[in-house]
């Protein structure tokens, strides 16, 4: 359910970033039943990390809160779309709903446009601008089946 509380909190936090000069003007908060349980800020530039977005910083900060690497019954809030990545990190987190305030466009129009990434992900790897190359595949598929026939493995 949608607490515009928390949006503002999300908000909030890319204005934070910007003010103390600590990154991007990204903010995210994670909630669980209806209590804050994760915050995060742009990083970028702050820790020379690349991944260091707020939603990727508060999906870390809730699932350290929470002690899980899932946020199962969670809803991500964040001052703006998530960008490919983030949007990566947020499905293998699992919560239940993301809502969002600016959008890609917005974000585009700010210095921060991801659209390159979109139409890198449907290129053939090969074919990318940076160029990806298979290598070694048969060994790698046989770790795959080890790790499928392991017994002490939690699934994910």
């Amino acid at each position: 359910m949608y607490q515009k509380e928390f949006m503002m909190e999300a908000i909030e936090l890319s204005k934070k970033c910007l003010e103390t000069g600590k990154g991007g003007p990204f903010g995210a908060v994670v909630v669980k039943e209806g209590k804050i349980v994760g915050r995060g800020s742009n990083h970028v530039t702050l820790d020379n990390d690349p991944t260091a977005h707020a939603e990727v910083m508060a999906i870390r900060d809730a699932c350290r809160n929470l002690k899980t690497f899932q946020l199962t019954g969670c809803e991500i809030y964040t001052s703006c779309e998530p960008c490919p990545m983030c949007l990566g990190a947020i499905y293998w987190a699992r919560p239940e709903r993301i809502y969002f305030a600016a959008n890609q466009n917005d974000a585009a129009d700010a210095g921060f446009d991801d659209s390159f990434i979109y139409d890198e992900i449907a290129i053939e790897p090969q074919d990318r601008k940076i160029p990806s190359t298979q290598e070694n595949r048969a060994e790698a598929v046989n770790v795959f089946q080890l790790w499928k026939n392991c017994a002490s493995k939690v699934d994910y």
